[in-house]
């Protein structure tokens, strides 16, 4: 008897070291946890704001419609804008569109009206861009495009194919007509590619061609 005794306390004495020894090893790595949570810092998750796209800016060929609320005479007036950039609308007189957008378009009208209407509540939509470029010669795609963003050389050739393997790059010009006449406009298509001369890759304005030879 004395014997199972003895072995029945060798066997507890050692379940209670095995728990001592197990809980000793569980602290260190518990702390280790708790320092390493600890240092973990919690940002409110922000996305970065992107720029404000710029305003469409009305182009000769454009076509908008104009209404007066109550009205009757001046309700959904289609306006086609003329090669100049100007239309005429009633009691409003001649309204010149040069760089101006479609909203700062309505605010000129609607202050041009106040002279006649009491707080006149003008619309201005854009129905259809007319305004366009136009790419021609050794492109892969030649044709017109619609001009609905600032858009300037290297971008129109792009949206034309590019250019052929026979192109004369460097002899490539920029027909654009002001007040009557039509001016020529040289571009090197190697300078600009090399990151050479960029002040020739110009925006271009409703109207123009280019010309690759």
């Amino acid at each position: 008897m004395c014997a199972l005794r003895n072995c029945l306390v060798t066997a507890l004495l050692a379940v209670c070291l095995s728990r001592v020894a197990g809980a000793a090893d569980t602290e260190p790595q518990a702390s280790a946890l708790t320092a390493s949570s600890a240092t973990v810092v919690t940002k409110p998750l922000t996305s970065p704001v992107s720029g404000a796209r710029p305003a469409y800016k009305v182009q000769p060929g454009d076509v908008l419609t104009v209404s007066v609320w109550k009205e009757t005479d001046l309700q959904q007036q289609e306006i086609l804008v003329r090669p100049d950039g100007g239309f005429t609308f009633p009691l409003a007189g001649e309204v010149d569109t040069a760089d101006k957008s479609v909203e700062e378009i309505r605010s000129l009208l609607a202050d041009r009206l106040k002279r006649y209407i009491p707080n006149p509540v003008v619309t201005v939509m854009l129905r259809q861009i007319g305004a366009r470029i136009y790419v021609v010669g050794r492109v892969n795609h030649p044709g017109d495009f619609p001009y609905s963003s600032p858009i300037d050389v290297m971008q129109a050739i792009s949206l034309a194919g590019g250019t052929t393997s026979f192109a004369a790059l460097n002899d490539i010009v920029i027909l654009r007509r002001q007040n009557g006449a039509q001016e020529s406009i040289p571009f090197r298509y190697s300078d600009v590619s090399r990151g050479r001369n960029l002040s020739q890759n110009i925006q271009l304005q409703s109207g123009d061609t280019v010309v690759v030879p």
